[in-house]
């Protein structure tokens, strides 16, 4: 009996939940042996929470009894949200009373009991399904007759509490490696006992092993993998470059960090007789040496990416692969895949070829010294190179061509600073500094996405299974609170129903690029984006603005390519049609396996992440009472974060704020004094000090010291938005709408549009010419709008435009005040009702 068949039964056919014996009775189940795996089936069910057992001992699937099977995410302070397997579901929330001994990372099943407006789901934990976490990395707090492991995963909630037999040596301060024997149940911690002890919490290293434990990242890899890896040879043999294509006279580098060992990838370039040019990318062939199903594959399928901590790798493959026999060193002979792209004159392919190949790179550059050639002019590195540098002078026209035309058909370009954190022999961060983008990268990035295009393609239109890379539309309901929200800057987005065309957005980052608003902008376009993640089907990659992608160049850092890498293998060797068993293999295992990396590469990217906020704390412990100026980078209910120049991000905490009560404007993403009227908004200039560092909890903690500079554009009522169609065409002067003239040309309007900080700064000269020829300040009359002390509304009599142009900064927000207090108002007069 086949879980399959008795899932689609209850699904389709079965109208309620039923007993074994009905099941029996349906399937035709005579024999005893027959009885006995079915219910050895229906048991697995239900262990999987595929399917639910009722009190009254009768089977159903969870969508028919209002059940939803999901991953439980929660929140330090109790509460937490399932995130439904099912895509596109709303994620259901989950009260801290509702949680029924469910711990952060558990695979639950929750029963839908209320709908909170349009889209919020309130629900009840019944059943918890399978346990995410088994051990936890903490640290260790003796209480002389008990112990207490507090976790470093502050979602779990609750510390976990060890018995004196089970301390195993450990002692207070250590950091420690907890098996949980007993879970929650109500309101008692979870048990467990210490299984390893990584060091004193102060000791070097530490740190760094605590979250490789707590992400579950593994440090050495088995024997019988490093066994495989060391049967390797060091050379190719000329038995193993039959039936490949020859490329070793062709001239060709490879362009990486000086700090890279593992190359998987060299680029060529030729100038053609028809006057096009061949772009040829040459991977590193690592599924030749990691066949199927081996302890090495094995490996590499657990890992699933190599992950970059910010003083060590955790590689995919042993280093005698990725830096060996499959890394494309200059002078030597190595096995490659290649993909070359003949392409036109206005760097548009024609024609492409995919093939297995042998190649010797001629030098290993770095991309500093291809950006000093390219751009510094150094000469001693053009003479040094001399016999590359027109190739290189090539692969930059062509690589600007290649960014113009994808610029042209709407792809979004990101422009975010990357931090590099140096840390000494000690793990202790010395400086942090950034990763430069220059052509030298460019010309990289550029090649390797044309590749990856060309191959994802190719496979797109032979109708078989394959791995593809995908981005999928924003959540229709994100974007409209964006494109309301950039309305507030005096841009309006066009799309076509609730859709938006990623140029139109390309567009709108390229018109914000060196403006005030360009931090805001491009931070909540980010956060309207859904995440790039790997798929069986071609859905496209909406952040590229192409229907077709993969990824294809890093099969050494990455499973994914390395399973691209294994289906062109298929095509060559065995041609478009595949056998039918190999065919129906990858069918089935081509959404595990997508589904797999995904996830492994959201942990990666969450270890790594964590690492370097670790580091920042670190960084920072010493910088205690010292003062920067920052800039505004999120604004909640409870504070704004303030990023520093070197990517450094640490909160102002609302009750820091200490003149004047503040209110969150949720559609305008800022807190506005309601006395003063002072605005704190994304892309605002602050001083700040540091208040506090909290190395644990990797927090920092600022307290605002002055306003240097507000965001350039306030959100001013007056302004004529300027229209974002995605079709690259800017409009002409004068070809307004009936609305857009009636909006600035009714009769008695003020037209001057001088900016509210000018207006400022021209009121202070003039109250700083009558202190001069008066001797004292001018006294500010009661009853002017806005209140005493407020440095940000003054009414000034200097005329008409001037206190136009006072009404417009005040505009946005009088509006906000007046319905705070209206509220306010409206609740007191509810209360005194009740009282009655």
């Amino acid at each position: 009996m086949k879980e399959e068949d008795i899932l689609a039964f209850m699904r389709e056919q079965a109208y309620h939940p039923m007993t074994v014996k009905e099941l029996e009775a349906a399937f035709g189940i005579e024999d005893a042996d027959a009885f006995k795996e079915l219910v050895k089936t229906l048991n697995g069910l239900e262990a999987s929470g595929e399917v639910v057992r009722t009190r009254a001992n009768r089977y159903g699937v969870p969508e028919k009894m209002n059940l939803v099977r999901g991953r439980l995410q929660s929140h330090p302070k109790g509460f937490g949200f399932v995130i439904q397997e099912t895509p596109e579901s709303d994620d259901i929330y989950v009260h801290a009373n509702d949680m029924n001994g469910a711990l952060h990372g558990d695979t639950v099943l929750v029963r839908v009991e209320k709908e909170v407006g349009s889209n919020r789901l309130e629900g009840r934990i019944i059943r918890v399904v399978e346990r995410g976490i088994t051990e936890v990395v903490g640290t260790f707090k003796d209480e002389t007759y008990y112990a207490f492991v507090i976790p470093d995963e502050k979602r779990l909630g609750k510390d976990i509490f060890i018995p004196k037999e089970a301390y195993n040596g450990a002692v207070d301060g250590h950091k420690v490696v907890a098996k949980i024997v007993r879970y929650p149940e109500g309101r008692v911690n979870p048990e467990g006992e210490v299984v390893e002890i990584l060091g004193h919490k102060n000791d070097p290293g530490v740190d760094i092993l605590s979250i490789i434990r707590k992400f579950g990242l593994p440090e050495s890899f088995p024997e019988e993998v490093l066994a495989e890896a060391d049967a390797a040879p060091d050379e190719i043999s000329e038995e193993e470059i039959q039936g490949r294509r020859d490329l070793r006279d062709r001239m060709m580098v490879t362009i990486d960090g000086a700090d890279a060992k593992d190359l998987d990838d060299a680029v060529s370039l030729e100038k053609l007789p028809n006057g096009n040019v061949r772009l040829g990318v040459h991977i590193a062939d690592v599924s030749y040496y990691v066949r199927e199903n081996s302890a090495l594959d094995q490996e590499a399928y657990r890992r699933g990416t190599s992950v970059y901590l910010v003083d060590r790798v955790i590689p995919m493959l042993p280093h005698r692969l990725s830096n060996g026999i499959c890394s494309l060193n200059p002078q030597v002979d190595r096995l490659t895949i290649s993909c070359d792209m003949e392409m036109s004159p206005d760097a548009k392919v024609v024609k492409y070829d995919i093939f297995l190949s042998v190649i010797r790179t001629n030098e290993r550059m770095t991309y500093a010294d291809v950006r000093s050639i390219l751009e510094d002019k150094d000469e001693a590195l053009i003479e040094k190179y001399r016999d590359l540098v027109p190739m290189f002078q090539e692969m930059e026209k062509l690589a600007l061509k290649l960014r113009k035309n994808r610029m042209q058909r709407g792809a979004i370009d990101f422009d975010f600073r990357e931090a590099k954190i140096y840390v000494n022999d000690e793990g202790t961060p010395t400086d942090i500094g950034f990763r430069t983008r220059s052509i030298a990268e460019q010309i990289i990035e550029e090649f390797m996405l044309a590749a990856n295009e060309t191959v994802a393609e190719h496979f797109h239109w032979m109708k078989q299974p394959f791995m593809y890379r995908i981005h999928e539309d924003p959540n229709q309901e994100k974007l409209m609170a964006f494109m309301e929200f950039v309305t507030n800057f005096g841009y309006s987005i066009r799309g076509k129903g609730n859709s938006v065309h990623p140029r139109a957005l390309q567009q709108l980052l390229e018109e914000v690029k060196g403006k005030p608003e360009e931090i805001i902008i491009s931070t909540v376009m980010l956060r309207s984006m859904k995440q790039a993640r790997y798929d069986a089907e071609s859905l496209g990659h909406y952040g590229l603005s192409t229907d077709f992608y993969t990824h294809f160049t890093s099969p050494i850092r990455r499973y994914p390519d390395l399973i691209v890498h294994r289906r062109i293998r298929d095509w060559i060797e065995k041609g478009e049609q595949l056998p039918e068993k190999r065919l129906a293999y990858w069918q089935e295992h081509m959404p595990l396996i997508a589904e797999h990396a995904s996830q492994r590469e959201r942990l990666a990217v969450d270890a790594e992440r964590e690492t370097d906020d670790l580091k920042k704390a670190e960084f920072m412990l010493e910088r205690v009472g010292e003062e920067f100026e920052g800039v505004i980078s999120s604004v909640t209910s409870f504070g704004i974060f303030v990023e520093l120049p070197n990517t450094i991000e640490g909160l102002v905490h609302v009750s820091y704020l200490t003149d004047d009560y503040y209110h969150y404007h949720e559609r305008m993403y800022a807190l506005v004094g309601e006395r003063t009227g002072k605005q704190y908004r994304i892309g605002d200039v602050v001083q700040v000090r540091v208040s506090n560092v909290n190395v644990d909890e990797r927090t920092i903690d600022f307290e605002i010291v002055g306003m240097t500079k507000a965001a350039g554009f306030r959100g001013s009522r007056e302004r004529t938005p300027k229209v974002i169609d995605g079709r690259g065409k800017e409009r002409k002067a004068g070809a307004r709408s009936k609305q857009d003239r009636s909006r600035t040309d009714r009769p008695g309007r003020d037209k001057d549009k001088t900016h509210p900080a000018a207006i400022r700064q021209k009121y202070k000269e003039s109250r700083a010419n009558q202190v001069t020829a008066g001797g004292k300040k001018p006294q500010r009359r009661t009853g002017e709008a806005g209140a005493a002390g407020s440095e940000d509304v003054v009414a000034l009599t200097t005329g008409e435009g001037t206190d136009t142009a006072v009404q417009k900064q005040k505009g946005f927000w009088e509006d906000l005040v007046q319905s705070k207090k209206k509220k306010r108002k409206n609740v007191a007069s509810q209360v005194k009702r009740k009282r009655r």
